[in-house]
């Protein structure tokens, strides 16, 4: 028996006791039960009882506190990632044939019986909010074009599985010998996947309805402060504190189109202005 069990075991007692002082007429049986529990009024009688009670709420607001366990999801997703066999390698592909390229590696690993070697296909993805015929809508797009990343053990087998791919063009780096990602490098590429609760926002303006009844918030700033060609430094997002060139500016989406240097390429980003600010 737990000591909230005693507790109540207590206040049902005293609740029972209590009852004779309010119904029982017979002084003498009165006195018994305010004797035999030491209770000189009915008074102190109720007290005593509203006393247990406020200890068995704090007892269970203690235990409730102690079952509460916040978790960072994306450190949560840290630990897993690192738990995972293989390392992970970059692959290009042709732009907009990233998933067909995941798909394919996946079917050719089992095609080949390949799955001790190589583990895991992704492609990563985000939400973007974009403006078509006056309309804004939340859509989810590949977030690094004619990149895929590959979870496997390298050898040679794993290696020409992985390569002659139809839709790869090749491993990022040296093309016979490539790199793995460093693990913070593969954390940012994959965080993508992680999936975190978030607090609604109320519609109206600058609110677009996302997955789940989700609202996504853009503030579009009433000046642009930006030219082409200049470069920013990113502050939010999977690229934060990478350093980037503008390309092409929508004022309408109050969106920046970013090149940012991945593996040796200039890829295209495209960020809020909100996301950015000037070196």
């Amino acid at each position: 028996m737990t000591e909230n069990d005693d507790i109540q075991h207590l206040v049902e007692a005293l609740d029972a006791a209590a009852a004779p002082l309010e119904h029982v007429d017979d002084p003498e049986a009165d006195a018994e039960v305010e004797d035999a529990l030491e209770i000189d009024s009915e008074d102190e009688a109720e007290a005593a009882v509203e006393a247990l009670l406020d200890e068995v709420e704090a007892a269970d607001a203690d235990e409730d506190a102690e079952a509460v366990v916040e978790v960072d999801p994306y450190e949560d997703f840290k630990l897993e990632l690192r738990a995972k066999p293989g390392r992970w390698y970059v692959v290009h592909s042709y732009a907009g044939f990233e998933k067909s390229v995941k798909q394919n590696i996946e079917n050719r690993r089992i095609s080949l019986g390949m799955e001790d070697s190589i583990y895991e296909v992704q492609v990563p993805m985000e939400d973007v909010v974009e403006i078509k015929n006056g309309q804004r809508k939340l859509v989810n797009r590949v977030r690094i074009p004619s990149y895929v990343l590959v979870r496997m053990d390298l050898n040679e087998d794993s290696w020409s599985a992985v390569r002659h791919t139809p839709g790869v063009t090749g491993f990022v780096g040296n093309a016979h010998n490539p790199v793995p990602l460093r693990f913070d490098e593969a954390f940012g590429m994959l965080k993508s996947l992680v999936q975190v609760a978030e607090a609604p926002v109320a519609a109206g303006r600058g609110a677009v309805a996302g997955k789940g009844g989700k609202a996504a918030a853009r503030v579009i700033p009433a000046e642009i402060d930006y030219e082409v060609g200049e470069t920013i430094t990113i502050k939010e997002g999977s690229f934060a504190g990478l350093p980037g060139t503008i390309d092409a500016i929508d004022a309408a989406a109050g969106k920046l189109t970013v090149l940012v240097s991945l593996f040796e390429r200039e890829t295209p980003v495209t960020l809020g202005f909100e996301q950015v600010t000037k070196l």
